[in-house]
């Protein structure tokens, strides 16, 4: 059973599982899939083609799997896919693919979204993550697991953030962000070394720090270079597999990395 108001406007070609729960003057498009114990409340808008798994709740003025806000979208059929026990505050925005890339914009599960976020085209994102207030992404960005995004800060298009990072309020991010880095923007971007906060909030052992500690003092803190510093990373943090993340991550960069 499913408690739907009678004021919500529910397009007959959407599909809501078990127990959906649906508000006042909210509006469910077409091809829309809701899962079991879905929660849209009044006011909110959830446009399709959009599959949402289990147990979402989706805050009033949310619009959630609008169309892409990408000057060459014509109307192209792409989607939203999204994952299980997410939280979408007011106002937020999250937008679907382009055909141009890839089609889809997915959200993993057990993601919070407060106040005015914004997930635009092509974007993924993976599970458990934070969205302060007005946190924004441009299109095609990737956000790893665990990321914090502070509030009011950007995100340029095509970068990534790796795994356990921390982005400070009002920061800009227009280079990768390395795993398990803490990046503000006092006057102009930086990285402040590794999120130890929220590593150890994590569960991370006290070695798993030291070693990423290490890591990162090679990183920022000496006078080599990146390829340099990567090169002392193997030579004596061999046996931590969070160094090894953070080397695959580095190479891998293609926008460069905030140091």
């Amino acid at each position: 059973m499913s408690n739907l108001d009678p004021q919500a406007i529910i397009s007959p070609k959407a599909r809501l599982g078990r127990d959906v729960r649906v508000g006042a003057y909210a509006v469910i498009g077409d091809e829309v899939e809701l899962g079991e114990g879905c929660i849209v409340r009044s006011h909110a808008v959830v446009s399709g083609p959009a599959r949402i798994g289990a147990g979402n709740v989706i805050h009033p003025f949310a619009s959630i799997g609008s169309d892409p806000q990408d000057l060459k979208f014509a109307g192209e059929r792409t989607e939203l896919v999204v994952g299980e026990r997410n939280v979408f505050r007011e106002y937020v925005t999250v937008n679907r693919g382009t055909a141009s890339g890839g089609g889809v914009t997915r959200v993993g599960s057990h993601n919070l979204f407060m106040v005015m976020a914004h997930v635009a085209h092509d974007c993924t994102v993976g599970d458990h993550t934070i969205f302060s207030n007005g946190a924004t992404l441009a299109g095609h960005v990737l956000i790893e697991d665990y990321v914090q995004v502070g509030a009011y800060s950007a995100v340029h298009q095509f970068c990534r953030v790796g795994r356990h990072a921390f982005i400070g309020g009002f920061t800009v991010v227009t280079q990768d962000v390395p795993p398990f880095a803490k990046v503000v923007m006092p006057r102009h971007t930086q990285c402040y070394g590794p999120n130890t906060v929220g590593l150890e909030r994590r569960g991370f052992s006290p070695q798993r720090i030291e070693a990423i500690e290490k890591a990162f003092r090679l990183l920022l803190r000496s006078k080599l270079n990146t390829s340099q510093a990567l090169e002392q990373m193997r030579a004596t943090l061999d046996g931590s597999e969070d160094v090894a993340e953070l080397i695959r991550f580095i190479e891998s960069a293609e926008r460069g990395i905030v140091k």
